[in-house]
Formats: structure tokens, sequence, C-alpha cells
């Protein structure tokens, strides 16, 4: 009966609580883990991989509001490859023909493009360079000019103003020549403007034309455009900007605008039409140039600088 008893007792005793020496870890066990993630934490859930493809549209937002890019272009014939080089106009690849009669002008075009690096070379048989060029004279060389990069017309404000600056801003509307295009970035970059807004129809683009014209300047100096130039420029005037228009038949001369030494947008006309009826309706005020020599006009790249160099007179 003893012996009964004592084996009864160490049965019972096995059932009763956790082993010595356990620690307590069965205790922890039985704890929590803390409250559920929600379903847009928890990986491989829907509402997961929705929350994810939201959050990289957030980080893609700030690329989408850049005015786009323009075409690519290509430059041919000797002289103009090589002025190209030579004025620094972007550039990725020189197609140059197969056995090429190697002139000095090729030789230098070569030079120079292997002076700046990060242009290919490649050699290619006239029949492709033909086909490449929709069959222009391209004498052998050919200059792959890259889509140029706009920016939107607020990045040219924000960079005014992360500067501690008033903005400083020509709109050209109708102007079609890209070499007045490049005049105009060059007045730009020589008076201390922040940048040209150009509109993205009916109007001259940075081509290699505009980049030549610019001396090296449309480099530093941002071009922006704008799908409707009225809106764009109603969009500065609640930024605070005031909107100056040229015209010969302005209410003021250039000279007597004082508004030129705050936030401030240009706007150019082109040489012929002058400025648009909506755009010229949008202007807070319109000036004009005065001209004693009793031209008509001038052209964008002109006008540009002699409004600007009033600017940057009263600003100093």
């Amino acid at each position: 009966m003893a012996g009964n008893s004592q084996r009864n007792n160490r049965s019972v005793s096995k059932k009763k609580g956790p082993q010595i020496g356990s620690g307590g870890k069965r205790r922890r066990g039985l704890e929590g883990k803390g409250p559920t993630p929600p379903a847009s934490a928890r990986k491989g859930h829907i509402k997961n991989r929705v929350a994810n493809a939201k959050a990289k549209q957030a980080q893609r937002r700030p690329a989408a509001r850049r005015g786009g890019k323009g075409s690519s272009e290509m430059v041919v014939g000797r002289n103009p490859v090589f002025e190209a080089l030579r004025d620094g106009v972007p550039a990725t690849t020189l197609y140059v023909q197969q056995f090429i009669d190697n002139d000095e002008r090729v030789r230098e075009a070569l030079q120079l493009a292997a002076e700046r690096g990060g242009i290919h070379l490649m050699e290619a048989p006239r029949p492709e360079l033909d086909r490449m060029t929709g069959g222009l004279n391209h004498q052998g060389l050919v200059l792959q000019v890259p889509p140029y990069e706009y920016a939107h017309p607020d990045d040219l404000v924000t960079a005014a103003l992360d500067d501690g600056e008033d903005p400083l801003i020509v709109a050209l509307d109708g102007v079609t020549d890209p070499r007045n295009l490049g005049a105009v970035v060059r007045s730009v970059a020589a008076f201390g403007g922040h940048g040209v807004v150009v509109p993205e129809r009916r109007a001259a683009g940075m081509t290699a034309g505009a980049w030549k014209t610019s001396a090296g300047t449309a480099a530093r100096t941002p071009v922006a455009r704008a799908t409707n130039l009225t809106r764009a420029l109603e969009a500065y005037q609640k930024a605070g900007l005031t909107v100056v228009g040229l015209a010969a038949d302005g209410e003021a001369e250039v000279g007597d605008l004082a508004a030129l030494d705050g936030p401030v947008v240009i706007v150019i006309g082109s040489e012929g039409r002058g400025l648009s009826r909506l755009v010229g309706e949008t202007c807070d005020i319109r000036v004009r140039i005065p001209m004693p020599g009793g031209a008509e006009s001038l052209n964008a790249g002109v006008a540009a600088g002699v409004v600007l160099y009033e600017a940057a007179r009263l600003r100093r």
C-alpha cells in the first residue's frame, strides 16, 4: 500500500506546473505578441501591395512636374558638326562614315569629340548614314544631339526664392527662331535672370541652333516649357510676380518701370506680330522700348537684353 501511494503521488506531481529549471519559458510562450498589424503593413497582403504602389507613385511625382523632353536631333555636315562640338552642344554619338576622306575638318571634329569625353564614336557605312539623315548631305559626319530636359515653369520661381532673390524670368510668346531663343538665354544668363519660359507648341525649342547661339549659357540657364503660356503667366501672378509685356504701343517706357526691381516675368512677343491677344490681356502692364532711330521693332534677343539690363541696374 505504501508503495502504491508513493507511485500515485509521483504521477500526480508530474501533472502540476512547469518543470523545475524551465525558467518560465512556458509562461512567456503564452504571452501575446501585440496587436495584429493592419493589412496594409502585412507583407504579401493585397492592401500592402497597393500601399507600396502608391508610395512609389508619390516618389515619381516630382519628375512628372518637369516640362518634359524635347525630341532628339541630328546635326549633319562637316562644318556644322565641328561647330556644334566646338560650341558645347550636348551630344551622345558621333557617326563617322566608313572610308571617309580624312581631311582637316574631320580630324578636328574627332579630336573635339575625344577631348570632351562621353561621346560615342561609331563607324557606319554611307547607306546607313543616308537612311539616318533622310538623304541629307551629311558629308560623312552625323552628330546625335540628345533630347533637351525642360524645366517646369514653377521650378524657376522656386530656384530664385531658394537663393533669396526676387524671380527675374523671361517668357517668349510666338518666337519661332531657335537662334532668338538662344540669344535670349544668353541675355538672361548675362544679367542674372532665373530662366526662360517657352510654349509647348508653335514656338522655338532648345535645338542645336539654340544651344550654339547661347554660347554655352544654356548649360546653366534653365528653359521651361509651358503647356499653356497664358495659364503659366496667371500662375506667376498668383505667386506674386508682376507680368510685364513688351509692346510697341505700351503705356509706359521701360526706364520708368519700378516693377523691374521686384519679382517679375518679362513677356516678349515675335518680331512681326508682337504679343498675342490673350497674353497681352494677361499682362499687368505693357511697356515700350523707346527707339529714337525709328526702327519699328527689335528681335527677341535684343529686346530681352535691353529690358534685362534695366532690371539688373535697378537691382544693384
